[in-house]
């Protein structure tokens, strides 16, 4: 039997594709947990009408993400922390921290897309990578200040 998978299924092929299965497979499996459907005509022209609107949504979100890539490529940071005598910081810099910058500079950016190896411990500058997209990442300028103790 010839059906069109509407997810991807592991070890049968991706979404939009058609593949042959057996009956009983199709039936009992992919039919009722709605990852396929049955490889008519109609079925065929709507996967195609979706997948080609995945495209354009695909091609337009990667648009808009390269735009914001350009305008925080040029945005610097300024973060100022507690730090010992040798310019060690007491806490750290983590990707919360900078979302919490970039969301004072007017960019609601998830936390989740900052990606750090590890919390940022030491003052000076770092180049930090926001991941927009899958194909589109953008880098940060952070520089890390020593607060000044007030006496």
């Amino acid at each position: 039997m010839d059906v069109i998978l509407r997810e991807d299924v592991e070890k049968l092929g991706q979404r939009g594709q058609v593949v042959k299965v057996t009956s009983g497979y199709a039936r009992n499996f992919l039919l009722p947990k709605k990852l396929a459907v049955a490889a008519t005509e109609s079925n065929k022209n709507i996967v195609a009408q979706e997948r080609d609107a995945a495209l354009r949504r695909e091609a337009k979100d990667k648009a808009s993400a390269t735009e914001l890539a350009n305008l925080l490529g040029a945005l610097k940071l300024t973060s100022t922390q507690k730090a010992g005598e040798s310019d060690v910081l007491f806490g750290s810099v983590t990707a919360k921290d900078i979302a919490d910058l970039l969301e004072k500079q007017g960019y609601q950016i998830d936390r989740k897309k900052i990606q750090l190896d590890a919390p940022i411990k030491t003052l000076g500058e770092h180049k930090i990578a926001i991941k927009l997209h899958r194909e589109v990442t953008a880098e940060v300028s952070l520089s890390v200040n020593k607060e000044e103790e007030a006496q």
